[in-house]
Formats: C-alpha cells, sequence, structure tokens
C-alpha cells in the first residue's frame, strides 16, 4: 500500500469554498458541487480532450478562458463558471457548429433527445448569425445494425474515445483538418466492411447528437444510454492493477 497522502487544495467557485485533490478538474470539482458548467464533449468515464471549449471558465488573475475539462485545480484559485462574456463565447460556439454543418432538428431522428439541441436551448440559442456552409456530407448505412451521418457530425470525438479506450478496438478515428475534418472507420473504410468494429454499440450510445445511430428506432426511442461507461471504466482500471 502507498504511503504518498494526496494533496488537497481548497479554491472558490462562483463565491463557494470547495476543497479538491490536487490532480482533479475544474469541471470534475464544480459536478461534484453541484456546479452545472455546459460541455458537449466530456463525459464521465472518457478522457477529457478540451475538444468543444463550451466549458470555458474565468479564473481571477487569468486573461484567458480555460476549459474546465482539462484545468486542474490550484490553491487559492477562484473560478467564475458563469459571466455575460462566458455566455456570449459559448452562444457563438453552438452558433458555430450549427452553421458547420446540417443540423435540422425537425428531421432529425434525436429529435429531443440531442446534447446539442439542449445546450442550445439552455443558452438561448433561437437564432444563427453566422452564415451556412450547407455541406453535403456522406450517410453510410452499409453496417447491418448502425448509420453514419456525417451531416450530424460535431467532431466531439466521444466515438473515438469510447471505442479506443473503452473497447478496445479503435475502430474510430480522424481523417482532414479544419472543416474538411471527418471521423473514419478503418482508415476510411465503409463502416460494414469494418474488420475491427465489435458491434457493441458503445460509439452510438455516447454520440452527443443524430451521427450515429440504431437502424429502426424512431424519434421517441433515440434517447441515449450511457450509464455503462463509468463503470466499465472502473472495471479496467481494477483490471490493470
Amino acid at each position: 500500500m502507498s504511503d504518498q497522502t494526496v494533496s488537497i487544495k481548497t479554491l472558490k467557485i462562483d463565491g463557494r469554498d470547495v476543497s479538491a485533490r490536487a490532480d482533479e478538474t475544474i469541471l470534475a470539482v464544480a459536478q461534484q458541487n453541484g456546479i452545472d458548467i455546459p460541455t458537449l464533449c466530456h463525459l464521465d468515464g472518457l478522457t477529457p480532450v478540451g475538444a468543444c471549449r463550451l466549458c470555458l471558465v474565468e479564473i481571477a488573475g487569468s486573461n484567458k478562458l480555460l476549459p474546465a475539462c482539462v484545468t486542474t485545480v490550484r490553491e487559492g484559485m477562484e473560478v467564475f463558471t458563469e459571466s455575460e462574456k462566458l455566455n456570449r463565447y459559448r452562444k457563438m460556439i453552438l452558433e458555430l457548429l450549427f452553421s458547420e454543418r446540417n443540423h435540422i432538428c425537425a428531421v432529425c431522428v434525436s429529435n429531443g433527445h440531442c446534447d446539442l439541441q439542449d445546450l442550445a436551448v439552455r443558452l438561448g440559442v433561437d437564432f444563427i448569425r453566422y452564415p451556412y456552409l450547407h455541406p453535403v456530407e456522406k450517410v453510410d448505412a452499409s453496417h447491418d445494425r448502425f448509420v453514419q451521418d456525417d451531416n450530424r457530425c460535431v467532431l466531439c470525438g466521444r466515438c473515438v474515445r469510447v471505442c479506443g479506450e473503452l473497447e478496445g478496438a479503435h475502430t474510430w478515428d480522424f481523417m482532414g483538418r479544419g472543416v474538411q475534418t471527418r471521423v473514419i472507420t478503418d482508415l476510411d473504410t465503409p463502416w460494414g466492411e469494418s474488420d475491427s468494429c465489435t458491434r457493441c454499440g458503445k460509439c452510438v450510445h455516447v454520440c452527443p447528437t443524430g451521427a450515429l445511430i440504431e437502424k429502426g428506432r424512431s424519434v421517441a426511442e433515440m434517447a441515449k444510454r450511457r450509464q455503462f461507461l463509468p463503470y466499465l471504466t472502473l472495471m479496467r482500471q481494477e483490471d490493470q492493477q
């Protein structure tokens, strides 16, 4: 048994005194104390990557906005999770996501069960100030159980991480740069022809939008099941000890 002691830090989040382990992130500490910070790419049980930038927070003494999911706590840190500046940036990020691809909620099977849609409602995004790019992205229905619709993808990377970190299949990855970036299977092989896919469906259930869906599901059935992630992560850690 290790004799090392865990370093505890004290800090303030939105004026509240909280304590945390030195290796914990601002987002984790906020969640433990009932403080809700919006995020899209983060999911408990997966490695945080800071991709979506919706969890930006202000820190006293810093002129930068920092992503809460990958910023660890410091002693005496004072964090602000809500402000006019933060809300303005978060709304801008959401508007850019909506304008970059084709998120027409009324005809999406994940309508009403979509993290992107929920965040837009929460942050009051009721119109888009930026021109729509209207790309025509591929829809891959080659898999016998699932469909991949790149038009709905927000490049959060949840599918890539859950497939690699929990399933160990590494079927998914990114290809391209900037606005041309896409999520692909097996060096851009059609999903149905993938040799590495285990058909477990974890990638489908962590997708925050309608980019990955299960065939034959109606709108009312598209609620995602994600409760398995923390459990599987714990089991994996115990197996490695």
